[in-house]
């Protein structure tokens, strides 16, 4: 049995409920609701029959307030509220980091990937070049870091990626998303460089304003991609393929089928003993994310990708 402990959570961030459920395979759709996440409750109801993942059980909790982690523990019978998450030390084979705020990342990192322990950062990994670095350089010290985007995961993707031959030599993609670029834009790179066998990005440039991000990205070989996420607009997650020879429509909806791979996915890695996503597949997303980011602040600056970390 592999023991897992789940940190959370962050502002608007269900993950620590939505993940320990899957796992688990026990939840409580009126504390869900409660406090405040409907479709979380639904998506979890409609896909009762594969809640649990045999041969895990998150056994382990602990969250910036305790009482948000006895809530967590409740709804999803977890047996233990850590007061410290460092108590998970020596208690648990693996933790699952389910805040999506980047600016903790490294500090709630640093306890496990110094004890050693297998280690899932949700999305994104960092922000900054340094936090970037900090995580980089615990990968070439073998430590165990996986971190993505369930979108990498998603079922929508997974069939475009079996029509790209039939689409032509790719010309253009364009992505349309809600909310913040650092939080959610990461949401459509991951699916982008999924289904394209995650390529070399080259430059990106930030065409638009903040909660109007617009940003233009291109692509070892001249694939040209350009991507919106706008904090008011209907949720969305969509794609548009544009190849020589045809174009498809990806409308990302599933996010129990993406959230129950990932976390498959995590749990094989810990099985195995090493991230069965490879660091530099995360690296060049995060790179792209913090590029964008840059060229906004420097006033929309092409931001040459090819040379960096």
């Amino acid at each position: 049995m592999i023991k897992i402990g789940i940190l959370g959570m962050s502002p608007g961030n269900a993950h620590p409920y939505s993940w320990s459920a899957i796992i688990n395979g026990h939840f409580d759709s009126e504390e869900i609701n409660r406090i405040g996440y409907p479709a979380v409750a639904t998506y979890l109801e409609a896909n009762q029959d594969t809640l649990g993942l045999p041969g895990s059980q998150v056994t382990h909790v602990w969250a910036q307030e305790k009482e948000i982690a006895e809530s967590i523990a409740r709804t999803t019978r977890i047996d233990y509220v850590v007061d410290r998450l460092e108590d998970m030390i020596g208690e648990v084979d693996a933790v699952i980091l389910a805040r999506d705020d980047p600016d903790h990342h490294v500090a709630m990192a640093r306890p496990f990937l110094d004890a050693g322990i297998p280690l899932f950062v949700d999305k994104p990994l960092a922000s900054t070049t340094a936090d970037l670095a900090y995580f980089a350089e615990q990968h070439r010290q073998g430590r165990f870091i996986m971190s993505c985007s369930s979108m990498r995961y998603a079922n929508e993707c997974r069939t475009a990626k079996t029509e790209l031959k039939a689409l032509g030599k790719l010309e253009l993609i364009t992505a349309v998303g809600k909310k913040d670029w650092i939080k959610y834009g990461v949401h459509l790179l991951e699916a982008i460089f999924a289904i394209l066998d995650d390529p070399a990005p080259v430059s990106v440039k930030h065409i638009g304003t903040s909660g109007k991000d617009s940003v233009h990205l291109e692509f070892e070989g001249g694939l040209q991609v350009v991507l919106h996420l706008f904090m008011d607009v209907t949720p969305t997650f969509q794609l548009s393929l544009f190849g020589r020879e045809g174009w498809r429509l990806v409308e990302i909806k599933n996010s129990y089928s993406m959230f129950r791979d990932n976390i498959i996915e995590f749990i094989r890695s810990v099985e195995e003993g090493n991230s069965r996503l490879d660091f530099a597949k995360t690296s060049a997303i995060i790179r792209t994310v913090i590029g964008a980011k840059e060229s906004l602040e420097k006033g929309g600056i092409t931001v040459d990708l090819s040379q960096r970390l």
